[in-house]
């Protein structure tokens, strides 16, 4: 997903349920921290949004703008309706979010804004999925520099998960960390 297509999105999302602010936690998130990333951290063709003072308006923003609707079909991206119970982030993340003014569409008068996971809470929430997608996309953050190796690592002591999943994950995440500083960020 390109950045315009992501504004799009925002701004379409925003019109679907009549309010400015919308939040992202997908790896989408990542353009609301970076202005150009890595081209293999934008493969997705979906974001995963909601309002944020409903999130449970969400399942319009699905109906209208998620997979297989007209809109999907008409501009080949689409939005995931989700909830904040999605995003697996360490605790605070929701405080972190990194506001994003968004251009309105012609004709709305809503003025969007996209308030995205901040990049280490992104990576970690990532991580928590488990797929080798998700280890590529930490991959790529760390080796492009967008996150710091310490920062993600003392976060990684807060997140919603199991102490036992949690000690795999910080082990995973060290060994990735090592991979990307010895220039094989490939996974």
């Amino acid at each position: 997903m390109r950045r315009a297509d992501f504004d799009h999105l925002i701004a379409s999302a925003a019109i679907v349920v009549g309010q400015e602010e919308i939040v992202v936690v997908g790896s989408q998130a990542i353009l609301g921290n970076c202005a150009d990333p890595p081209g293999e951290m934008l493969k997705s063709i979906e974001a995963d949004l909601y309002p944020r003072r409903q999130p449970e308006r969400s399942e319009e923003i699905d109906g209208s703008l998620g997979d297989g609707s007209p809109f999907h079909r008409e501009y080949g991206f689409f939005a995931h309706g989700v909830g904040p119970e999605t995003a697996k982030g360490p605790q605070g993340w929701e405080e972190r979010l990194v506001a994003v003014d968004i251009p309105p569409r012609p004709g709305s008068r809503l003025v969007p804004v996209a308030y995205c996971m901040e990049a280490h809470d992104l990576v970690l929430a990532k991580c928590v999925a488990h797929r080798d997608r998700d280890w590529a996309f930490a991959s790529s953050a760390i080796s492009a520099g967008l996150v710091e190796p310490a920062e993600l690592l003392k976060r990684a002591e807060y997140l919603p998960i199991e102490q036992e999943h949690r000690a795999g994950l910080v082990r995973m995440l060290k060994a990735t960390i090592e991979r990307c500083r010895s220039g094989d960020g490939n996974g």
